[in-house]
């Protein structure tokens, strides 16, 4: 009774204690006019800008290069002489970056192609080949724990069990485990236990309860089968496919990317050669002209001081103004945007060459000048198949397809078939002498003599009923198909536009071509006529002054539409996907390291060719075989009939 009425106090004791510290108010913290005062951490130091600590050098490109070329004459600088395929081999063994004329590699450093990009792709650990083949790899866990424990029991029968129970443990695993390519998982697992505790009824006081045992799961539905796991690879959920056809395939369109970036930069790089070939020529042209119109000026102005006929004033005037005119453009076609010295900067970006190092690069190679005539259908032929867009884009289709077929593989319920089999046994201790008279002696003797044998067998079933996620990504891998090809289609329709644009420019540049030809022939013809009536006293100035500059623009003209011919020559091998043979540039792998080729010699004598490979045959193979972008003409490939699965019925 009287402990009764001391729990009945201590709870009015809980309760008041619980209303006075509720009722209470909350105390505000004023800040003082020294705190505020007081500099922030987070305002002085957290924000703060710092420079990172990389180690890093200056390359010789950029390091104590001379001034930039501003109105120095160019034939006073020592020249540095170059074709075009030494320019290009220049630039692809000088760049590790893929660069471009109106590149942002400074901007966007992520964005920028380089040749690093197919080995990161290949060794990407996420999405890579290796990263697909690791799921097959042998897994091995272990683990090893000791423990104590002390714990009273609620008992009251001590003689079967203590008062407390005083235990100490230990408990050790290791397992291995495999998964192969038809789903199948392997697992070879041993575990030990020691116990030493007070119980009074043990046998032992202290023993070691362990066992061997294997397993074998078998996927029967879904997760099962060689051809789903290649694609979406072991344990892939519904809709993720990371599997060893998917990584591959991602590793070959990452090799189109590249091939795609060398034909652009070698693009960009014979376009900077081509019109630093212009400016020179432009240059000439608008020296040749000022000179001309230098020599005008000069003669009228002796004419002027003998009071000559023909030295008035308005026509020294124009004569003078005419010669401003050219300088001005000389000017300007060494030191302009689109002059000289920035042509020929750009073309040395491309080519890794330092902005200046005192000479000047000059084009020597000749461009073509005679009528270029083209098979149109073999070229047709070759845009529709060599073409790296159409070679990437039937890789998407491809990836579509296997992920499509993965989708239906995947819209199954789950249905395992699981074998285990176990070796089980009890020591006193771990590992002893063999003791014929005592199996328990050592839990090692006890387990190899085999006297304790279990197993177990069945099958495991989990069916989502609907099956409505798995029916959703065959569907939308069903969308994903017909995408693909639908962009397969339109960019044969636009390869097929730009080829005969392409064609078309190449004619019209030819003619343009011939046509300022012949009127920059016309136009020296009638400086020279008008240069003799002028001295005759036959015409005026202004006729000569115009017939000077049309003599400039003619020429200039002419290698103008000189550098469009090449160009289009150029554009129309890169429509034609025949870019890379034109410059005569093959790509390969590189070298491997010494010890892959002593590995590749060793397992290579375990591999022996097939007498008869062509009995051997593969259904929807993945690839068909080993191309060289690099061929010319047409190389045979057809259209493949599409297999049942790729067939788009949305």
């Amino acid at each position: 009774m009287q402990s009764l009425r001391k729990k009945r106090a201590m709870r009015w004791l809980a309760v008041m204690l619980a209303a006075s510290t509720g009722c209470s108010g909350v105390r505000k913290f004023n800040f003082s006019d020294s705190w505020e005062s007081a500099p922030s951490y987070h305002a002085s130091v957290a924000t703060q800008i710092e420079y990172p600590n990389v180690r890093s050098n200056l390359i010789p490109q950029v390091a104590d290069i001379p001034a930039p070329h501003a109105l120095e004459n160019p034939s006073e600088l020592p020249a540095r002489e170059l074709d075009l395929n030494e320019a290009i081999r220049i630039a692809i063994s000088q760049s590790d970056i893929l660069r471009s004329i109106g590149g942002s590699v400074v901007q966007n450093a992520a964005g920028t192609q380089t040749n690093y990009d197919p080995a990161r792709t290949e060794t990407n650990p996420l999405g890579g080949v290796e990263a697909a083949l690791s799921a097959f790899d042998v897994q091995a866990t272990g683990a090893m724990f000791w423990q104590k424990n002390n714990r009273p029991n609620n008992t009251s029968f001590l003689i079967f069990q203590p008062q407390a129970l005083e235990q100490t443990t230990g408990n050790f695993s290791y397992e291995l485990a495999k998964k192969t390519a038809t789903g199948a998982s392997f697992a070879l697992r041993h575990s030990m236990l020691y116990d030493n505790n007070n119980s009074p009824a043990r046998l032992f006081a202290s023993d070691y309860n362990g066992f061997f045992e294997g397993e074998y799961r078998q996927p029967l539905l879904r997760g099962g089968g060689v051809e789903f796991n290649r694609i979406a690879g072991p344990n892939s959920g519904i809709g993720q496919y990371n599997g060893v056809l998917i990584a591959r395939i991602n590793t070959d369109i990452s090799l189109a990317d590249f091939e795609q970036g060398i034909i652009t930069f070698t693009n960009d790089v014979e376009t900077a050669y081509w019109e630093l070939f212009f400016a020179y020529h432009n240059l000439e042209s608008q020296v040749a002209g000022r000179n001309s119109s230098l020599l005008t000026w000069q003669r009228i102005k002796e004419l002027q001081k003998v009071g000559a006929r023909g030295g008035d004033a308005a026509a020294e005037a124009q004569a003078r103004s005419q010669y401003y005119l050219f300088d001005v453009q000389v000017k300007d076609s060494l030191t302009g945007p689109n002059g000289l010295y920035a042509a020929e900067q750009k073309l040395r970006y491309l080519m890794g060459l330092p902005a200046t190092d005192g000479q000047l690069l000059k084009p020597i190679s000749d461009p073509m000048e005679g009528e270029v005539v083209v098979d149109w259908q073999t070229s047709l032929n070759d845009a529709l198949t060599k073409r790296v867009e159409i070679r990437r884009q039937k890789w998407n289709i491809k990836r579509r397809e296997l992920e499509m077929i993965a989708a239906k593989l995947n819209r199954r319920p789950t249905l395992d078939f699981l074998g285990k089999y176990r070796y089980r046994g009890l020591g006193d201790q771990l590992i002893g002498h063999y003791d014929p008279n005592n199996s328990f002696n050592s839990v090692y003797q006890n387990i190899f003599e085999g006297d304790y044998q279990e197993w177990q067998a069945g099958v495991e079933l989990g069916y989502p009923v609907g099956l409505r996620q798995a029916s959703a990504a065959v569907a939308n891998a069903r969308w994903n198909l017909a995408r693909e090809q639908s962009l397969l289609e339109e960019q044969e329709l636009k390869i097929s536009h730009d080829l005969s644009s392409s064609l078309r420019q190449i004619q019209r540049s030819y003619e343009l071509m011939k046509s300022n030809y012949n009127r920059q022939e016309s136009d020296r013809d009638q400086v020279a006529a008008l240069q003799a009536r002028y001295e005759s006293g036959l015409d005026n100035i202004n006729f000569l002054l115009q017939a000077q500059q049309q003599l400039a623009t003619s020429q200039s003209a002419y290698f103008r539409s000189l550098v469009d011919y090449q160009l289009a020559l150029r554009d129309f091998h890169r429509e034609r996907g025949s870019l890379l043979n034109y410059n005569q540039i093959g790509l390969s792998e590189g070298a491997w390291p010494a010890g892959a080729y002593q590995d590749a010699v060793e397992r290579g004598r375990f591999l022996t060719p097939r007498n008869n490979p062509e009995a051997v045959e593969v259904p929807s193979p993945v690839s068909g075989g080993g191309f060289n972008p690099t061929q010319v003409g047409a190389v045979g490939i057809l259209p493949a009939p599409a297999t049942p699965e790729a067939i788009v019925t949305p």
